[in-house]
């Protein structure tokens, strides 16, 4: 399915949020946070959080510096 994520159109085969960021390599990063379609999804979510065509996915990881 083609989804947008960070503002990119990407093909995926994920069916919910936690097998997409497992495609990232992502899923296990701490400080990593993800919304769907404008909604902020908590990561005790991820898993039960499914993927539409056309979702609007946006990943953020913290980072720290100063």
């Amino acid at each position: 399915m083609r989804i947008i994520l960070n503002d990119q159109p990407r093909e995926t085969a994920s069916a919910n949020l936690a097998m997409l960021l497992g495609e990232l390599d992502l899923a296990n990063e701490p400080g990593v946070a993800a919304a769907v379609n404008g909604q902020v999804i908590p990561r005790s979510q991820w898993a039960e959080t499914r993927l539409a065509e056309g979702a609007q996915i946006l990943v953020i990881r913290a980072a720290q510096g100063g």
